[in-house]
């Protein structure tokens, strides 16, 4: 076996698409996004970009593996972290083995404390099975990147899908049909300044830590149709908007703003995201995260009926998981449990 780097966008693409079509943080765009995020030394007033490495694992000349890798540097620690990843043709001790002792080696040399990994696997517990022996164990943090989600089979109908909402989602869709919302999609980056001003507003409303690269996201994802932003106005006051990536066969509601108040905006904005994914072609609309149904605490357990109105299932996949390198890793550790808690997650 052999690793090295892959440099061929249509090959990187075709892999993800054939053994993990979900896995929206290990796409190429995803990868030129976090690359065009600058970020501000505090110690200096110049600028660093994210270190990315897309690395194949080869066995006989054939591609088995992949895994794009970001190099991150944190108050809390520096890591190297694999989102929805790695990818595997076929999940086997030897791929696994193979790609750690060459990924460790890197994270000597870039002197980070440990390696997190986060791929969308249902098969949580022969999963573990596969990842303990190598030192892997669960990170303390709370879920990320759509862990437990919810997401609504588009292969429906309209009117089928309509009929599997909470009856008080379909009166609320129609009541905001009725007020005249009006919902308009944008594909233009002049737009996105209007959405970030909307999302200064709701994290400071909700105290929750904002997205750094919107706006790169955005200039990536739209070179290849990818991406649209939906913005719900009540006359001439714009009061919702939020961010749909279209990767493969999926919908992902991945950022949203919103301002307080009682039109039911929102309800119909996710309408015209429905129906616009079905346009698309796909097959799932994944709403993103939402809470355990045994966690009243949770911050989400608002948004997360909010979801669940409008039909679907529950999908989640393994937690994700730490190698630790270094005795700072249990600095970080620390760090993030106690996060965790205080927050109620």
């Amino acid at each position: 076996m052999i690793l090295d780097e892959i440099t061929d966008k249509n090959v990187w693409e075709s892999f993800i698409s054939q053994n993990s079509p979900a896995s929206l943080f290990q796409s190429w765009n995803w990868g030129e996004t976090q690359r065009n995020i600058k970020y501000k030394k505090s110690s200096a007033n110049w600028r660093i970009k994210n270190k990315i490495w897309r690395l194949g694992i080869y066995k006989n000349n054939q591609l088995v593996g992949i895994a794009q890798v970001q190099k991150v540097e944190a108050i809390r620690g520096r890591f190297l972290h694999i989102r929805h990843g790695p990818i595997f043709s076929s999940w086997k001790s030897e791929y696994l083995e193979f790609l750690f002792e060459n990924l460790i080696d890197l994270a000597k040399k870039e002197r980070t404390w440990f390696i997190r990994i986060s791929p969308l696997k249902k098969d949580i517990t022969k999963t573990k099975e596969i990842l303990s022996p190598i030192g892997f164990h669960d990170a303390p943090i709370a879920q990320l990147d759509g862990e437990i989600c919810w997401v609504l089979d588009l292969t429906q109908d309209e009117e089928q899908i309509l009929l599997n909402m909470r009856k008080t989602t379909r009166y609320l869709i129609r009541q905001a049909q009725k007020l005249e919302v009006k919902i308009v999609k944008s594909s233009k980056l002049n737009d996105i300044k209007e959405f970030l001003s909307l999302y200064e507003v709701t994290a400071a409303r909700q105290h929750f830590v904002k997205h750094q690269g919107i706006k790169e996201e955005f200039d990536q994802f739209k070179k290849d149709k990818q991406i649209l932003l939906f913005k719900g106005y009540f006359g001439n006051k714009l009061l919702a908007a939020a961010i749909i990536v279209f990767y493969n066969h999926q919908a992902v509601y991945h950022h949203s703003a919103s301002i307080e108040q009682k039109i039911p905006v929102n309800y119909l904005m996710q309408w015209e995201i429905i129906r616009q994914a079905k346009k698309r072609g796909k097959k799932i609309y994944n709403m993103w995260g939402v809470a355990r149904w045994d966690n009243l605490r949770h911050p989400w357990t608002g948004l997360t009926l909010f979801k669940k109105g409008f039909g679907g299932q529950q999908v989640e996949y393994l937690h994700t998981q730490d190698l630790p390198l270094s005795a700072y890793y249990y600095y970080t550790y620390m760090i993030e449990f106690l996060r965790k808690i205080w927050k109620g997650y």
